[in-house]
Order: C-alpha cells, then structure tokens, then sequence
C-alpha cells in the first residue's frame, strides 16, 4: 500500500493554535497478472417480491447467469432469495457443478411481499460461513421498500457494520424508480460496499457484472486508516460524507472497505495543531492504514508520518494554501450537497435540493484549481448542473436516487478504472501528483 500527502500549508504559526486540511492519497497494491489468484466469496442477496416481476427479475437471472460463467469452479457463490420469507436457493459454497448452480438461478419466480432483513440476515449468515477467514462480498438486489421484518434504518446498518467487523463487505444494488435509496444506502455505508442505482435491467445486469470483477480484482481488503492523536495533535475532523469513528485514545478510524488492483482514493482530513513552542520541522501524526493481503491473510500496515513546519508568525502570514487541497474541499462539500439535495427531494423541497446543488457547482467552479488544471472538477461541476436542472423539473424519486448514488459512488469508488454507473461517469484518470506540482510526497513504509 503505497500513501503520500499534500497539507494545505507546509507551515504553522509558533505558539499559535491552528488548523490545517491534509490531502491524502491511498493506492492498493498491484496485483501480479502471473500470481494464481485466491478463491474469492460471493453472496448474493436477491429481491424477488411481486414487484420484480418481468423484465427486472428476467435482467437480475441474466446478470446472475453471467456472474456463474465469470467465477471460477474454486470460488464460494451463493444466493438467497426473499420475498415475505428469505430462502437459501443455492447454498454458498464452490461453485464445482456450475449447471446446477445455473439451473436454480433459472427457477427463480417472483412472490409476495418484502422481507428485505430476512434476506440480508440469511445471507451474511451464509457469506461468514463460506468465506471463513478470507472473508466475503455480498451484493443486495432490491427494487421495493422493505414492508415486513426490521425496517429501521439505524438497525440494518448496525446489521452490516457487525458483517463487516467479520469480514463481509456489503454492496447494494437499488432497481427502478420504487426502491429505498436511504434504506440501501444505510446497509451498503455499514457494510463499507457500493451503492448502485440501475434504472433498467440492461444497466443493472452491467453493474453487477462490475460489482464481480472488482471482487475477482481484490489486492487489499479490510482497510482502515487511523489517525493516533498526540501532543503536537489537538482534534481531527473527516471531511466529506466517507464515515468515521473516535477511539477511547483519540485517535480517528476511517473504514475504507476493500481495494481492487491499483485503485487509488483520496481522502482529505482537518487537523487542528496546538501552538508548537519552537521552531522547524514538527511530526503531527503518523498516519497507519492497515489492510489485508488476501491472497496470504497477512495483516500489513503502511505508516505516514505528517510534518509541518514551525515558523513565526510574521512568516507564516504570508503563507499560501495549496490549490490542490482547495479545490479536494469543494469536490467534498459537493457529495455533502448531493446528499443533502437527496434528502431535500423526499421531502418534496425541490428548490432547496437545487439550491444546494447549484451552490456547490459555483464553489466548484470558483475553486482555484479548476479549469483547466482539474478536469476532475470540471466533470463534478458539469453533473452538479445536470442534477440542479433535475431537481427542478425532472422526475423528483429518479432526481433523489441520481444525487444520492453518485455521492456514494463519488465517495467510495472514485479511484475504480473506468468506473460508470446509470448516471455518473467517475474520472477516468485522476491528477498524476507527480506531474507539474511541488507536492511532499512522504513514502509510505510498511511492516507485517
């Protein structure tokens, strides 16, 4: 795992409390093309409620179909089913008699109502038990609101933060126009998985699709990145919607999920640093993220430690903010945006949602480091303004589902190669660091 930084200032006042953004850049081992890989695990949790009748139900068997020609004979495949009740159609496990497997994905009928927890429960149950120590993935598919079992939000989160802390990761894939996006979106933040949105059958059966080959992809999974608090460390906020969690020591725990071959994230944090008493290079923190190999289950941590320098006042008054980071702050407060707008859509407000949308586009645009240096930002302002638009005359659920899954999207798979989605197009490439800027680059050191 390889990380490097970029402050917004490479230096702090003497004796003076201050507080600086730091740009954080995380890239997964490369996976070897010659190395065998390690069975993976994929559980998939289907909706197949009344609601799911015709085509999308027909797309979900064809995507599912497609996902048993791609896994190979050594990986664990399962799925669930559930409508009123959850069902264990194929038990998850090798997939060793793939005509079986594709027999019972074939048989698949829709039924009554939707016991969305049922299912989920089910699922883990069987993911923990196939994958063991290496772990697993689960994808929901759902098109509906859950209307039986638990409904609460608050509760199916807890439910995939506990699969997680055993090693399930859990995605989410929400179908038509009729789905939960909240609900969805609260499971897939638990499980630290996507949270797709496919309006048709034809863009659902590309995601899942997707959804596989990131899994098959896999270099680091179980990431985490800590923060450890210290002297020269007052307090640390996560900027943007990426969630995090406070230790009893202080220190600040990001859950970052699983990484495939090369991906690269960033991640931007606000350190507040306490008045520094002398002069020149202080060491704020050092930065661990931690992670599994899966193809050893070795636990590795790569440590970066964070420097700022200590200046006198009259020097550091003059000092000026890196671009870079500024422009990394208005691309978060625009997921925060499209978050909130969702939010503002189910409630019907659809001029606050475009008013927030439309804010943060002007934020992005005015950023110092926009056209024509980030065309990173340029594409977010570019979606920001179709979103605005919606938002005021265009379909209000489709418009909510829109802004909610790019966020999410944005926020867990911006480093993904060629990442698309219905309606986000992510960057394609993002700001080589080692072109064109004076960037401090620390080297990340790793230990076992």
């Amino acid at each position: 795992m390889h990380l490097s930084a970029l402050l917004e200032f490479d230096a702090v006042p003497l004796d003076t409390r201050d507080a600086v953004s730091l740009l954080i850049d995380i890239t997964a081992p490369t996976r070897e093309e010659d190395r065998e890989r390690p069975a993976s695990t994929l559980q998939i949790v289907l909706d197949r409620s009344g609601s799911m009748a015709g085509d999308r139900l027909a797309g979900a068997v064809r995507a599912l179909l497609g996902l048993i020609d791609r896994l190979a004979p050594t990986d664990n495949f399962g799925l669930v089913s559930f409508d009123s009740r959850a069902g264990v159609e194929i038990p998850c496990g090798p997939l060793s008699d793939k005509a079986a497997a594709r027999r019972a994905v074939s048989a698949l009928r829709p039924g009554g109502a939707t016991d969305l927890s049922s299912g989920l429960l089910r699922g883990i149950q069987e993911a923990r038990r196939a994958g063991g120590d290496r772990g697993a993935t689960l994808l929901l598919v759902s098109d509906g609101h859950a209307n039986q079992g638990i409904t609460d939000h608050d509760s199916l989160r807890r439910v995939a933060a506990d699969a997680y802390a055993h090693g399930v990761s859990t995605a989410t894939l929400g179908y038509g126009l009729g789905y939960d996006e909240a609900l969805l979106g609260a499971i897939s933040e638990g499980g630290t998985g996507s949270a797709l949105f496919a309006e048709d059958p034809d863009t659902a059966v590309g995601l899942i699709s997707q959804e596989a080959e990131y899994l098959l992809a896999k270099s680091a999974q179980a990431v985490s990145l800590r923060v450890p608090a210290g002297e020269h460390l007052a307090s640390v906020e996560v900027i943007g919607e990426m969630p995090s969690h406070r230790l009893p020591d202080g220190s600040v725990v990001v859950e970052l999920g699983d990484f495939h071959s090369g991906e690269e994230r960033r991640l931007l944090l606000r350190l507040e640093v306490p008045g520094a008493s002398s002069l020149g290079a202080t060491t704020v923190t050092v930065v661990e993220v931690t992670y599994v190999d899966p193809a050893t289950l070795t636990t590795r941590t790569a440590l970066l430690p964070v420097t700022v320098d200590v200046v006198p006042g009259t020097e550091a008054s003059g000092r000026v903010p890196s671009p870079e980071v500024r422009t990394e702050e208005a691309l978060q407060k625009a997921q925060s945006a499209k978050r909130e707008a969702a939010r503002a859509l189910r409630r019907g407000e659809r001029e606050r949602a475009a008013h927030l949308l439309g804010r943060a586009r002007q934020l992005l645009e005015e950023a110092p480091d926009s056209a024509p240096n980030s065309p990173e930002a340029a594409a977010q302002a570019a979606e920001l303004r179709r979103m605005e638009q919606m938002a005021r005359t265009g379909d209000a659920s489709r418009a909510a589902k829109t802004a909610y899954s790019s966020q999410a999207g944005y926020t867990r798979m911006r480093g993904r190669y060629g990442q698309q989605s219905a309606q986000w197009q992510g960057p394609q490439e993002l700001s080589n660091p080692e072109t064109g800027r004076d960037r401090s680059r620390p080297d990340g050191r790793e230990r076992r």
